[in-house]
């Protein structure tokens, strides 16, 4: 998988733009293009979906009213999954209760279509300067390492390919840097149930342990839960 962006736009931002609307898609594109980052496009929420693990992207410019998946469902996915992932949506809703919900789910910004382009342009640069600051450093332990900022587990040149849930896991035990989850603070993160905490941690070392029964990363914790052997962040 395709992973940088071409040399030319080695140092620009990288934004997923998400609309139904092939019309305003390529002229986003374009004018975006002009401005200086690099653009992907993606037509609906499956699209995007498909487009997310296969780059580092700085925000996502995202329409709320698509078929299927609508942008806030997506919005409320990409706060949980990429978390440091900015969103602006496109709303061509003019109630606030809209606008709030889109809010409410995870996005950092709206812009009421039709909109000046310069005006897209200057709140872009906002979110994106707003959490670039905030991104987290790579977690390491052994030959792996984490980047939480898009969900994505590395061994040596490899990606580990992991489930949602395996990511949102794998995401909170690093954020605690080595010290111990309890299971129920594991449960409430991931919206299951304690019992399925080790259920889900062991559907984790099988992917990531070079032996299931003997973990050397994820150890268990006696009365305190689980915890990541960071070796360095």
């Amino acid at each position: 998988m395709q992973k940088d962006a071409p040399t030319s736009f080695i140092d620009a931002p990288h934004l997923l733009v998400v609309d139904d609307d092939a019309r305003l898609r390529g002229l986003l594109e374009e004018y975006l293009t002009r401005e200086g980052y690099y653009v992907s496009v993606a037509a609906d929420a499956a699209h995007a979906r498909a487009l997310l693990p296969l780059w580092d992207f700085d925000a996502v410019v995202l329409d709320v009213m698509m078929p299927g998946e609508n942008g806030v469902a997506l919005t409320g996915w990409l706060a949980q999954h990429r978390p440091l992932l900015p969103i602006l949506l496109l709303t061509a809703q003019i109630l606030p209760q809209e606008r709030i919900a889109g809010l409410e789910a995870g996005a950092q910004d709206y812009l009421a279509k039709p909109f000046e382009p310069r005006e897209l342009l200057l709140r872009l640069r906002n979110i994106i300067n707003k959490v670039r600051p905030k991104k987290e450093s790579p977690v390491f332990f052994g030959e792996y390492v984490w980047y939480a900022a898009h969900g994505e587990l590395r061994h040596q040149d490899h990606v580990v390919m992991l489930s949602d849930q395996e990511s949102a896991l794998l995401s909170q035990l690093a954020q605690a840097m080595g010290d111990p989850m309890g299971r129920e603070a594991l449960a409430a993160a991931l919206h299951i149930s304690e019992r399925h905490v080790d259920v889900a941690i062991n559907r984790l070392r099988k992917k990531i342990e070079p032996n299931a029964a003997q973990p050397r990363y994820i150890l268990t914790v006696r009365g305190a839960g689980y915890r990541l052997r960071v070796e360095q962040a």
